[in-house]
């Protein structure tokens, strides 16, 4: 497979980092993280120098352009990066210990934590508490750009919400009903 037969943009966002190759004695090894096994089979990418480039730029600023309004009602090209994605460490645990520590789609506390926006950072869904859930990376992964509704219709979010409990699932649906009052954050950056 050759690096430009993946979407760049999906890059950091879809495809993320599940684990790392070592290499040395003519053998290269593939470790994955903890939580996701070994259910990713792994492909060989051809990759030059401006690929590689490119990659790095891409998981390292992540640049995403969706259209939104500016103040004159014009739609105009808005370019977010993850700086402003990133939540700060007091506003993480904040999260963390408001979802006691467990991801708020699966139950599980035995695995690293990540925080997921409910309304999408793509969608100008802002990093504060009031839309930050705690997922584990999987469920973060597997959710990817899909809407908060759309999740939870979602046969995998059907299946691994079944470990938890009723108040636990209502308490999920019940944010719907949140998202509107959630404010939208457009930053209009130039290149």
């Amino acid at each position: 497979m050759k690096f430009s037969d993946i979407k760049l943009d999906s890059i950091g966002q879809e495809v993320q980092l599940v684990g790392g190759i070592w290499a040395g004695a003519g053998q290269a090894y593939l470790f994955y993280f903890p939580e996701y096994g070994q259910e990713f089979p792994a492909t060989n990418v051809e990759m030059t120098s401006e690929d590689w480039q490119a990659l790095i730029k891409q998981s390292d600023v992540v640049e995403t352009e969706v259209m939104a309004r500016a103040e004159n009602g014009d739609l105009v090209k808005v370019v977010m990066r993850k700086c402003e994605r990133l939540s700060s460490q007091e506003i993480t645990w904040n999260v963390f210990r408001r979802d006691n520590y467990c991801c708020r789609y699966c139950g599980n506390n035995r695995v690293p934590l990540t925080v997921d926006h409910l309304v999408l950072w793509e969608d100008g869904g802002p990093t504060i508490e009031a839309n930050l859930t705690a997922a584990c990376r999987k469920c973060n992964k597997t959710r990817g750009r899909m809407h908060y509704e759309q999740w939870l219709r979602h046969p995998y979010y059907l299946q691994v919400s079944r470990k938890l409990s009723a108040a636990q699932i209502e308490a999920n649906e019940t944010l719907v009903a949140t998202l509107a009052a959630i404010p939208r954050v457009h930053h209009v950056k130039s290149r």
